[in-house]
């Protein structure tokens, strides 16, 4: 083929000079099927001008950003529709439980927090002493409960019993919010898991597709711009003879 002078254009049927123009097997496969589509009985030994190529060119070119531009709206709605359709709103826990706070669960909270405190336990052993000191050294002349002292075994039984239900009321409405942020935080999981699957389909589409695309596209550029420039020092020797 690169033997012949000369060529006939596969479109127009003129002939050129086989520096004017590419055979079909020259081409890439995209440009190739777009001439075969047109002319569905081309072989790969014909050839074809580089004025007709150039519009082959621009359509290839036009086809791949146009396909690009669809791939990457249709990932963007994706991406738009997976924001929008969790309608779960995500629950200010600290907000709700103390807006729904009664008297009774207020109290539990202190009682409970007062109980686990060094403070406690200070004030506890200082009224365990103070009452054992008073009734077995008879200060001030009090004596009102002697050795073993059964009525502080029963003051600290009365207190355990009545304590350990107020503490497991604060417990219960612990597990409350613990309940409250887990649900949260498998909403927002969830959701963040579904738009990165989404983010991860556009970082494939962009390094499989579009990146070779786009240099695709800067290659026939070139090409393109070659072919112009050739044209336009064809017309300027037309115009000089």
């Amino acid at each position: 083929m690169s033997e012949k002078l000369t060529a006939t254009c596969i479109v127009d049927g003129r002939e050129y000079q086989v520096t004017e123009g590419l055979y079909l097997a020259d081409l890439s496969t995209a440009i190739r099927q777009r001439v075969k589509q047109d002319y569905p009985k081309a072989k790969i030994t014909d050839f074809i001008c580089g004025h007709h190529l150039l519009k082959y060119r621009l359509a290839s070119v036009d086809a791949m950003i146009n396909a690009d531009l669809k791939q990457s709206q249709k990932i963007n709605r994706k991406l738009t529709r997976a924001m929008q359709s969790d309608d779960y709103e995500i629950t200010d826990v600290n907000e709700t439980l103390t807006k729904s706070l009664s008297f009774g669960e207020r109290v539990a909270d202190n009682v409970a927090r007062f109980g686990g405190s060094w403070g406690f336990i200070g004030v506890f052993v200082f009224v365990l002493v103070a009452w054992m000191l008073i009734n077995s050294l008879q200060l001030f002349g009090i004596h009102f409960d002697e050795y073993p002292y059964i009525l502080l075994n029963l003051c600290l039984s009365c207190i355990s019993a009545i304590q350990a239900p107020i503490i497991m009321m604060s417990q219960n409405r612990s597990a409350d919010r613990d309940r409250m942020d887990a649900e949260n935080d498998f909403h927002v999981n969830l959701k963040s898991e579904h738009e990165l699957r989404i983010l991860h389909a556009k970082l494939d589409h962009l390094s499989q597709n579009q990146i070779p695309h786009t240099l695709e596209i800067e290659k026939l550029q070139i090409e393109i711009l070659a072919e112009i420039r050739t044209e336009l020092a064809d017309l300027r020797r037309e115009r000089e003879s």
